[in-house]
């Protein structure tokens, strides 16, 4: 069952709680802005249906809703905050990093901010990466910039070595950017941290650039990653033009969840097919991609497959069970894989074909946040330095109903989200390729 669904129907089992340090008691030095109180809720559910039926259950799941707080919990002035980067490079990182320096800096007066080197290692003392001291003036240029300036790198430490390090420092905050793996390891700092009865706030940006934690409607990275697949989808669409039974296949990032090849699909309507994690497909009968393609070549004489990487894994005898340092099952290359057998398959039948291949994916993790993505990137940092004074730890700063909330670490990481069948999104795709046609259903 889709997970949002789970939640309409057993909403008990969910839990929106957002975990405090103690109680608020410093007047926030923030000037010019309108204050949210911890009661201003979002709402889980936008449709009157579901609303009807949370009430008739009475349980109602919403989100605390993210912004300035009148009181806040740290004193600007004792507070020594740290902000660190993990997992895959994502557009929009050193954005983040410039919004939680200026804000911390200039709204609130902190005048210690450490960045953390190469993620996780860098709070653990066996790696010896020496912190540095980010100011207003250091990261003024930083958003031009793709990739992250403190380095990443995958996979968590050893909880207690890392919050004896936060501890050593007297680091009261710590801003954890990252995806699925750098916020269950947030979790674990700010569980161990309230078990030593240290009152530190661990936030989390989420940083996933297949959009795919659950209960946040959109993360940044996202949309300057949609936005780079247009030109190479229309090259792509150039080169199977421009050939008798000319095929391009582009491979675009998705490891469990299509968001991406999806989106790009609709933004660039030149492709013929999407393929992705979350809808199965066979390669062979009436029904499958050889006879869909040939189908699709018949009538245009080309034809553009876009597939996400977390595609048509069943095809491969041997399922992969390694898995990289953050945890994730390294999925066997489904881009090669199409493009060896539908080359085998043509060329037993004797046909003129001409197949390429595109795989962009390190080309569009490692640019710069463009235009709205840019923004969100800033609000997504503003909203979390005052989730982090106001002394909230264990959270995240989610998206919902066009409002930036406050989300427990727990519930964002239950599962990830994915493509539903039903939705809009998937139900756009198939109308815009039209592929359940060349498919013959």
């Amino acid at each position: 069952m889709f997970i949002y669904q789970k939640v309409i129907e057993n909403p008990g089992a969910y839990s929106f709680e957002i975990t405090k340090l103690g109680v608020p008691a410093l007047l926030s030095p923030v000037k010019g802005r309108e204050f949210v109180s911890d009661d201003e809720l979002i709402a889980f559910s936008s449709q009157v249906k579901n609303i009807e039926r949370l009430f008739h259950l009475g349980t109602f799941p919403a989100f605390q809703k993210a912004g300035p707080r009148e009181k806040i919990f740290h004193d600007p002035a004792w507070t020594k905050a740290a902000i660190v980067t993990c997992g895959g490079l994502c557009p929009g990182l050193n954005d983040v990093i410039k919004g939680l320096v200026k804000i911390l800096a200039l709204d609130y007066g902190v005048g210690t901010i450490y960045g953390i080197r190469y993620g996780y290692q860098g709070l653990s003392p066996k790696y010896r990466h020496e912190p540095f001291l980010l100011t207003p003036e250091m990261v003024d240029g930083i958003h031009e910039l793709g990739g992250t300036i403190l380095g990443s790198s995958r996979g968590n430490q050893d909880v207690s070595e890392m919050v004896e390090t936060l501890i050593r420092h007297d680091i009261n905050i710590l801003f954890c950017i990252g995806g699925d793996g750098t916020l269950k390891g947030a979790r674990d700092i700010a569980v161990e941290a309230m078990k030593r009865n240290q009152k530190i706030s661990v936030i989390g940006i989420p940083k996933t650039i297949d959009n795919d934690l659950a209960f946040v409607e959109k993360t940044f990275g996202y949309e300057t990653a949609v936005y780079q697949t247009f030109d190479i989808i229309t090259c792509a669409h150039n080169e199977a033009e421009g050939a008798y039974n000319g095929i391009s296949i582009v491979k675009l990032m998705g490891r469990d969840s299509g968001f991406i090849a999806a989106a790009a699909t609709l933004a660039n309507s030149v492709a013929d097919f999407c393929l992705v994690p979350e809808i199965d497909f066979d390669i062979d009968g009436d029904h499958g991609l050889y006879a869909a393609l040939n189908r699709a070549l018949d009538k245009n004489r080309h034809a553009v497959i876009v597939v996400a990487e977390g595609a048509g894994q069943k095809f491969f005898k041997e399922r992969s069970e390694t898995k990289d340092a953050s945890g994730n099952v390294l999925h066997s290359d489904i881009g090669i894989y199409l493009k060896d057998e539908l080359n085998r398959r043509f060329k037993a039948e004797k046909k003129e074909f001409s197949i390429k291949y595109f795989d962009p994916s390190y080309l569009i993790r490692s640019v710069a946040a463009q235009g709205t993505d840019a923004i969100f990137c800033h609000m997504l940092a503003e909203n979390a330095v005052h989730a982090a004074m106001a002394g909230k730890t264990n959270c995240l700063i989610g998206h919902w109903n066009n409002f930036f909330t406050h989300v427990p670490i727990p519930l964002a990481t239950i599962e990830r989200r994915k493509i539903y069948p039903e939705e809009a999104l998937w139900k756009g795709v198939v109308s815009a390729t039209r592929q359940n046609d060349y498919f013959g259903y």
